[in-house]
């Protein structure tokens, strides 16, 4: 059995999942919009049912600056520092954030990407 390496969530690139797109709201925070199935006959069909084939998320402010920042190309380090201001410098916002991400990352918005 080959031991897995181990990775520091500080070193991973973020970027959201191809599927997911979003849209800023008047007030800036973000809202999330997830296709309930990925096949597009699944879409169709609820469209002409006349039922929303998409899951709406609204994220509150801090969600939404940690998610404006995901673009494919930054760290969770690069981030977690970008947002130092945001959070007020307020004790433990990393852990916060770190743990959004990872949120995002288990529900499928997000994804780890490797630097090499």
């Amino acid at each position: 059995m080959s031991e897995s390496k181990k990775i520091n969530l500080y070193d991973v690139v973020l970027s959201v999942e191809s599927f997911v797109s979003w849209r800023e709201k008047d007030e800036g925070t973000i809202e999330l919009i997830i296709p309930r199935f990925k096949a597009q006959w699944t879409y169709n069909m609820l469209k002409r049912l006349g039922r929303d084939p998409d899951i709406h998320v609204s994220l509150e402010e801090h969600g939404s600056a940690v998610l404006k920042l995901i673009d494919g190309k930054r760290t969770v380090k690069e981030i977690v520092d970008l947002l130092d201001d945001h959070f007020n410098h307020e004790e433990n916002y990393e852990y916060r954030v770190c743990k959004f991400i990872e949120m995002l990352h288990q529900q499928r918005i997000a994804k780890y990407m490797i630097p090499k």
